[in-house]
């Protein structure tokens, strides 16, 4: 795939993710950063057909969240109907960076590291 396709693909799924989905707005940076990895490993999981653990309450979420995120994305995007491993975990990657970057390294909000909460 070309960096172009991929840049192209990553911002797809950015762009959904970023319109439909709070699970990335928790309220502290380590809740966000759990949440942005959680979910996306699952979705990762369910992208290649492998069944992800729900060992945990946090499992349970993730997967309740990667399951809609996939689902949907399937419907709106044909393209991630034929991705391999290779492709769903470079997508996964991308888009965890480009998720960290807007909803921690950038976010404005001080409350997200303040050290009373």
């Amino acid at each position: 795939m070309s960096a172009e396709a991929l840049e192209s693909k990553i911002g797809d799924l950015f762009d959904y993710v970023q319109e439909r989905c709070l699970w990335q707005f928790s309220s502290r940076t380590w809740d966000r950063q759990a949440n942005i990895d959680g979910v996306l490993a699952k979705a990762a999981d369910l992208f290649l057909g492998r069944s992800p653990s729900r060992e945990s309450p946090e499992d349970k979420l993730h997967c309740a969240e990667a399951s809609v995120l996939v689902s949907d994305c399937r419907e709106r995007y044909p393209w991630t109907g034929s991705v391999d491993e290779t492709e769903v975990l470079t997508l996964m990657e991308g888009l965890k960076s480009r998720l960290v970057d807007i909803a921690i390294t950038q976010s404005k909000n001080r409350e997200l590291n303040h050290h009373l909460y």
